[in-house]
């Protein structure tokens, strides 16, 4: 999406940034978390053996995350330092990159095992599987 650093059409931006106030308060009707927005970008999904969430987290160090797991709800939290250059050096014209602390929580299903939670951190991004409770999952039953 082009945008011009300066707005020529005061109407234009004024529908811009009514979009973005709109976004920010746009919240998915699920409990599982937020369907849009909010900072690290999240992708979830399952096996039947475990859940895996994807966290986007570049530029942070692994010591700076905190994942908590209690009562079925994970969370995400840490802090991300700006990188823009102090204000005496200049004048910053669009700030898109998200800076500051943030949290993140995802409600996990019933047969999330809180005892079997592992996350590894690679090039930016928060793997983190929960196994399902073995009384859980699928088996074949034979028939005697």
């Amino acid at each position: 999406m082009y945008r011009s650093l300066f707005a020529r059409d005061m109407f234009a931006e004024m529908d811009r940034l009514q979009r973005e106030m709109q976004q920010a308060f746009d919240l998915s009707p699920s409990i599982r978390g937020f369907g849009r927005g909010g900072f690290p970008a999240l992708n979830v999904g399952s096996t039947p053996e475990a859940i895996h969430i994807y966290a986007f987290a570049p530029g942070i160090e692994p010591s700076k995350l905190e994942i908590h797991l209690d009562r079925g709800l994970l969370t995400i939290a840490g802090e991300r330092p700006s990188s823009l250059p102090e204000q005496a050096a200049g004048t910053v014209h669009i700030d898109e990159r998200f800076a500051g602390t943030f949290r993140r929580v995802i409600t996990l299903a019933e047969d999330a095992d809180p005892d079997a939670v592992d996350a590894k951190y690679t090039d930016g991004v928060v793997h983190i599987t929960v196994q399902r409770r073995a009384s859980a999952q699928p088996r074949r039953i034979t028939v005697q």
